[in-house]
């Protein structure tokens, strides 16, 4: 397959709650690799990024990047 002809394909987006933090994850394929990244829903900053043979492969790798990470941040309480 020529690269001129590759171009993101299943296409999924789903929300998520990671380590207690809202998370979006989303995933897709582009050729025979598929990619996910998890970002916080807002501000929408990536989280972690990963890719795989699998959607399945993609998605838990990133998700267990994302909560080993948002595991860590720490929250200020609101007054």
């Amino acid at each position: 397959m020529s690269q001129e002809n590759l171009r993101a394909e299943d296409y999924s987006r789903r929300e998520v709650e990671l380590a207690g933090w809202k998370a979006a994850v989303t995933s897709y394929r582009i050729g025979d690799r598929h990619y996910c990244k998890v970002d916080n829903v807002s501000p929408g900053a990536a989280v972690a990024r990963a890719e795989g043979a699998t959607r399945e492969e993609a998605e838990s790798q990133a998700i267990a990047k994302a909560e080993e990470r948002l595991g860590r941040t720490r929250r200020h309480p609101v007054s």
